[in-house]
Order: C-alpha cells, then sequence, then structure tokens
C-alpha cells in the first residue's frame, strides 16, 4: 500500500528534521519526504493538518497483563515498538517462551514486541539462563526485570558471559537488603505517613557495584527507571569515563514527588518510589539534557490490587496510553521543546536498542506516530484500552493525541 500524509510537521529528531512536509511510504518503507518519488501514486492519504508526525515511539518498559489489549493501547498511545521485561508468568527464561511472545505479538499485528530474556533461571539470580538460545528467539536483551541478583559473584560471572558474546544487560539498581522492607521513599513523607522507607542508598550502592563489575567486565549495562539525583551523578560519571552504561526514566518519576502519595494513595506506589523533589529536579535536567530515555514503566495492576492500603497495594500504572502526552506534560514545564522530548521516545531509545533506521529518511521501516498535540482530553477507566485502568493521572485532562499509528506501513491505529 502506498500511503501519503499531507500537511503535518515533521519531526524526525535522528536527524534534527522539523519541518512541514508530506510523508510518502511504499513498501512498508520511508519512499520520501517532501517530493513524491518518480511513478508514486497514494492508494490512501492521510491529512495531518495540525499534527506532528514523527517515528512511532519505542518503550523500554512495558508488562503485558494481556498481550492483545496492551497492543491495541500501545498503538494507541502511538508506541510501535515496545520491550517486555522477564518477569512473565512464567519468567521468560527459555528460548520457547520467548518465540511463542514474539511470535503471538506478530499474530496480533500492532506493536512490535522486543522481549528481555532473563539473565538466570527462573529469576532466582543463580544459574544463567540460555542466553545464546533466547537471542536466537528475539530477545534483545537480558534482565532480572525487578529481581536483583543478590549474590555479587553470580551478577560478575553473568555480566562476563554477556560481555563474551557481546549481550547487553539490563538492571534494575536496588539493592536488596536495604529495600526488602521498604514501601516509600525514606524521607519525611514516609516517617510522617509511619511507611518503611527505600533509602537512595540502596539504588547507589547498587549502581556503584554494577559500574565496577562494567569497569571489570566490559559488558553493556542499561539501567533501568533510575529515581534519586545520587544515581544520576553515578551513571553521569561512569559515562565521563566512556563506560558502556546507559540509563532510563520513568515517566512519572519526572512528574511526581514522594507528596504525591498524599493520604496513602495507592496509584502513587511505585518500584523504585517516588523520590524528593530533588531527586524529580535532577531526573528531569537528566532528561532534558540527552542523558536519558524516557519510558512509560508501563504495569496494568487489577483494580483488586491497587484497592488495599498503601503498604499492600501492588507499585506500579497504567503507561502506555499516557506515556505521550505526560512527556509533553513534562516537557512544558521543563522547557524543553517539542523535537528534543520526542528524541526521549524515539531516538534514545532506538540507540540503546541499537536500531538504526528508526528514523523517517527514505529506505527506514514506517514505523510512524501522527498526533495533534494541541488536541486535549480527560483520562479516565473507560477511555482506557489498557486491562490495567490504574492511574495517577485518573480525572486529569491531557494535551496531545494520538490520531494515526502505522507499524511497517500498515495502519494499526486510527482515532
Amino acid at each position: 500500500m502506498n500511503i501519503e500524509i499531507r500537511n503535518g510537521r515533521v519531526i524526525d529528531p535522528q536527524n534534527a528534521t522539523d519541518r512541514l512536509a508530506t510523508l510518502f511510504i511504499a513498501d512498508g518503507r520511508i519512499a520520501a519526504l517532501g517530493e513524491a518519488p518518480a511513478g508514486f501514486v497514494a492508494t490512501q492519504s492521510i491529512d495531518a493538518t495540525g499534527c506532528v508526525v514523527c517515528p512511532g515511539l519505542i518503550d523500554l518498559a512495558a508488562r503485558l497483563n494481556s498481550i492483545e489489549a496492551e497492543l491495541a493501547a500501545a498503538v494507541a498511545g502511538g508506541v510501535t515498538s515496545l520491550v517486555v521485561p522477564p518477569d512473565a508468568d512464567p519468567p521468560l527464561d527459555e528460548p520457547e517462551l520467548a518465540d511463542r511472545l514474539v511470535h503471538r505479538g506478530a499474530e496480533i499485528g500492532k506493536a512490535r514486541v522486543l522481549p528481555l530474556g532473563a539473565l538466570t533461571l527462573g529469576l532466582k539470580g543463580e544459574r544463567l539462563a540460555e542466553l545464546a538460545g533466547l537471542k536466537k528467539a528475539g530477545c534483545v536483551a537480558f534482565s532480572q526485570a525487578m529481581v536483583p541478583v543478590v549474590d555479587t559473584e553470580a551478577l560478575l560471572r553473568a555480566m562476563e558471559y554477556a560481555a563474551t558474546f557481546d549481550f547487553a544487560v539490563w538492571l534494575q539498581p536496588q539493592d536488596y537488603w536495604l529495600a526488602r522492607n521498604g514501601i516509600a521513599h525514606e524521607g519525611e513523607v514516609a516517617s510522617r505517613l509511619g511507611l518503611a522507607g527505600i533509602p537512595v542508598a540502596a539504588e547507589t550502592i547498587a549502581i556503584a557495584t554494577i559500574v565496577q563489575l562494567v569497569r571489570d567486565t566490559g559488558c553493556r549495562v542499561h539501567l533501568t527507571r533510575l529515581s534519586s539525583a545520587a544515581g544520576v551523578a553515578l551513571v553521569q560519571r561512569a559515562q565521563h569515563e566512556e563506560l558502556p552504561v546507559t540509563f532510563d526514566i520513568g515517566i512519572h518519576h519526572l512528574l511526581l514527588t514522594e507528596n504525591d502519595i498524599g493520604f496513602f494513595d495507592p496509584h502513587a506506589r511505585f518500584s523504585p518510589p517516588l523520590r524528593a523533589q530533588g531527586d524529580r529536579q535532577a531526573l528531569s535536567n537528566a532528561a532534558a539534557s540527552g542523558l536519558a530515555a524516557i519510558c512509560s514503566d508501563h504495569t496494568p495492576v487489577g483494580a483488586d490490587d491497587k484497592l488495599l492500603p498503601f503498604g499492600e497495594a501492588k507499585p506500579g500504572a497504567t503507561g502506555l496510553e499516557v506515556l505521550l502526552p505526560l512527556t509533553l506534560k513534562w516537557a512544558a514545564a521543563a522547557g524543553v521543546e517539542l523535537p528534543q522530548a520526542l528524541a526521549r521516545l524515539t531516538a534514545a531509545p532506538a540507540r540503546i536498542l541499537g536500531l538504526a533506521d528508526h528514523h523517517l529518511l527514505p529506505g527506514a521501516v514506517a514505523d510512524v506516530c501522527v498526533f495533534d498535540p494541541a488536541a486535549e482530553w480527560q483520562l479516565t477507566a473507560d477511555s482506557l484500552r489498557s486491562r490495567g485502568k490504574n492511574s495517577p493521572w485518573l480525572g486529569h485532562v491531557l494535551s496531545g493525541k494520538v490520531r494515526t499509528t502505522l507499524v511497517g506501513g500498515r495502519i494499526v491505529y486510527a482515532a
């Protein structure tokens, strides 16, 4: 199918493109930008007047409760590729499980599913999983999700093995012993509410250990969902040493702090926890300066798991459908221009994943998002396609609405 997307503001962060132009798509790829290629005849035309046309969003952390519902939620949010952590049931520690997930995603035909394979069998932090087989089955990297490897020697051996084959390892930096009984950020709010705290040291000690192991092994490591100013500073130091360390930040940590717990609001319970205003500002500065990618940390939680006392409620919130509008909200508050904000959702995660052709130049795969940045809509449980209806933003009016999403040149969502 030949598709033209007319009258839109084309923003391609990877190639510093920001102009009004027509995008031409043929045979699932970008055919041209600006002038139609010779002999091009559009079989479908999309009017993008007042809209932004950009590469599809890449979400670095999205759990799939119901794969059909969550992939539908993804494309409704402009997400064309999503990375799935391995802490499913059962964990993604066997090639057959990863292969089945990738094929099921392809059958559904919505967003691309990029699984993370389990670094260790059963995510138990002991025996190494079959990494080579998992890679062949479609896993883009290897992770423990939110389950730490308590045995540092086991982590060292896993990183040595991964480095040998140039496999990337994704780790959530949180010291098990300092975080195991905690619920909220260790600070004034947690003390006032009588909640067990998780200190920033739980993150920084883990980062310091991981960075030293990177020095020793050369393993490529991506740190997921940093939450603290001190954590960002440690990673910046590692990057200044030119160590192969990258990181991402969950969108909720860019907008919320420990104060948003309010009176024990379970919608504000996250892992890692929402931290102090100074931490939020440091995270915002890191994202604004291009040091980090932004992800949704999409965790669809059933209503029964949220309608509990704060300490018993399951951490997490739905994020796929609000990743774009919340990023626009953050950018407006932080004074970040739209192309730079979109880079954190497109070019930055593409670099982390090694996806060289995630852009809008001719020849690239046509994964495209068309959205109206000025369109306002109210977030309600009924408006969410995800099985998870939990969000701190329920009832809020958000700006930014996806109009059309294309994956491989196919229209997979149209408002």
